[in-house]
């Protein structure tokens, strides 16, 4: 399988330009260039920008100059430091992952997509030259299964009018339920040789979302521990919780161990090879909530997975958002975790 060279060990950015309050007081506060300096410290060699079309248009489309500025900036930051950049964009015209953000129509909609085409064009001319260390990731976590057919389409579209810009450019693209690893197979094909299969992996979720007030049916105080058995997870769930949603990755009674990931990794692998395209895993993480132990554990699983298939990936993430490496809530393993990513 080929690798995504230069993107292997990164770190999400999360919350800063995305899943935010669109403020330029929050914009100057989240993140400084000294940030980016401590993520290079660690050694690693990129970082996932997630991004939200507020932070460049306006709701009506037009072209906001002060937050190019912005994204110029940390790019500029990042090469200052060594580190390459994948820039993400999070939320477009009609769509989010999140229903809060209250987008939609986007799959339905010519006009959000040509909407979207065209930022992407505009994007390729700010960033497609310097395509040696930036890379761009067209949308986050597409949601349904049904939009599959129409996904494909799209990109397809959209990955042909920014290669008029920016040839040389290496574009990240995932599949249905949230950029489930499970959807890769659905994905087009392609003969473009810098076109990365993009994925998402907080398998399984009922311990890396444990007490997540955002997932459905998950009590506030549900605690468990990693390593576990297939039947004592099942055996802890209540039954407002939806097992082919929290159990995920641990098919045929597959036990929450790092098999489980070697295994999923492995079909991942299968399907890139055949293909000729890089993996890569932009977001991988365990909640706030989880005890000590078991988030080490987990990041030492998921991480031998990723070496053992050559696997790039960005940690969810660097400060807040319920995941933060950096938060006081995780000061006893920071300098274990920072080593496993």
């Amino acid at each position: 399988m080929r690798t995504f060279h230069g993107y292997m060990h990164g770190i999400d950015l999360g919350g800063w330009l995305s899943q935010c309050r669109h403020t330029e007081a929050h914009y100057d506060s989240f993140i400084a260039e000294a940030d980016i300096a401590r993520i290079a410290s660690w050694g690693l060699d990129h970082v996932r920008l997630p991004f939200d079309y507020d932070l460049i248009e306006t709701a009506d489309g037009t072209r906001m100059d002060a937050g190019y500025v912005r994204l110029h900036r940390v790019a500029d930051w990042c090469a200052k430091h060594g580190l390459n950049i994948i820039l993400d964009l999070h939320k477009t015209a009609g769509f989010s992952f999140d229903a809060g953000e209250a987008e939609s129509g986007f799959f339905d909609s010519p006009a959000y997509q040509e909407r979207f085409y065209a930022l992407w064009e505009t994007l390729a001319r700010e960033f497609g030259a310097e395509h040696d260390h930036i890379a761009f990731e067209l949308l986050n976590e597409v949601t349904d299964r049904s939009f599959c057919e129409r996904w494909n389409a799209i990109a397809e579209t959209c990955i042909r009018r920014i290669r008029a810009i920016a040839p040389e450019t290496y574009i990240l693209i995932g599949g249905y339920w949230n950029n489930s690893i499970r959807a890769l197979p659905d994905l087009l094909p392609t003969t473009d040789d810098r076109i990365v299969y993009n994925f998402h992996c907080y398998e399984p979720l009922i311990f890396t979302h444990q007490g997540a007030g955002w997932v459905p049916g998950m009590p506030a105080d549900f605690r468990l521990s990693y390593p576990a058995a297939a039947k004592d997870y099942r055996a802890a769930m209540t039954a407002s919780m939806d097992p082919a949603v929290l159990l995920t990755g641990m098919q045929n009674g597959a036990d929450a161990d790092a098999e489980m990931f070697l295994e999923m990794f492995r079909q991942a692998a299968e399907i890139a090879e055949e293909r000729n395209v890089p993996l890569y895993c932009g977001e991988y993480g365990v909640i706030m909530y989880a005890d000590d132990e078991s988030t080490l554990n987990w990041y030492r699983a998921i991480h031998a997975a990723f070496e053992r298939f050559g696997i790039g990936r960005a940690a969810w993430t660097y400060r807040s958002m319920h995941y933060g490496i950096t938060d006081d809530c995780r000061a006893a393993i920071a300098d274990k975790l920072i080593t496993l990513l």
